[in-house]
């Protein structure tokens, strides 16, 4: 299986060209996201996906959510937002949405939000799958095997707790999990850095 890095490297290079194989990779995902967010605006789900578009294109936000005149953005990283919006009831039903990265466990949480489209710049294979299995259009410019962490030196580790779970849930559970031993696992470190510091 390819690294991310580098099937991010070779679906960017392609992507001038990429009306020519369409049906693969990036040229497919790139005519999907042009298709959802395109000439028929008054569809609603392109309007609204255009939209959300243009608003994390502006910067600061890492997710926007459009529905005609009401939009819901944070700029919390990670599965955070989505996670915060699932724990106080929030529907997306309705809403498109662009986020700046997806992997399998944004999408699941996704699929307890229940947003009609989700655009990211780059997504990975199994998130996009499993939104188009819940019914949630997908679209994206890159294409991925895995996200990785925010260190560049392996998977995200939220992805990673959720890679055999399809049940969404199941996924809200592992993803909570998971957040829970990240916590335990800094608060261990930082106690022992402090430990180890120097004294008087």
């Amino acid at each position: 299986m390819a690294a991310p890095q580098d099937r991010a490297a070779c679906a960017g290079g392609a992507s001038g060209g990429a009306g020519a194989d369409a049906g693969a990779g990036v040229g497919a995902d790139l005519a999907r996201a042009r298709e959802l967010a395109g000439a028929d605006a008054g569809a609603g789900v392109g309007a609204d996906l255009a939209r959300a578009r243009e608003l994390l294109a502006e910067g600061g936000r890492t997710v926007v959510a459009v529905r005609g005149d009401d939009v819901l953005a944070s700029e919390e990283r990670g599965v955070r937002p989505l996670l915060g919006w699932v724990s106080s009831g929030v529907s997306l039903e309705g809403f498109s949405v662009a986020d700046k990265v997806v992997g399998k466990a944004p999408a699941l949480l996704y699929c307890l939000l229940r947003p009609r489209a989700v655009f990211a710049p780059v997504m990975s294979g199994a998130a996009r799958e499993l939104l188009e299995a819940h019914g949630i259009e997908a679209a994206c410019e890159v294409v991925v095997d895995w996200i990785l962490n925010a260190a560049k030196t392996g998977q995200c580790p939220i992805d990673a707790s959720v890679t055999d779970v399809s049940d969404p849930q199941e996924g809200l559970a592992a993803i909570r999990a998971r957040l829970r031993e990240l916590a335990v696992a800094r608060a261990t470190a930082g106690g022992a850095a402090a430990a180890g510091g120097p004294t008087a």
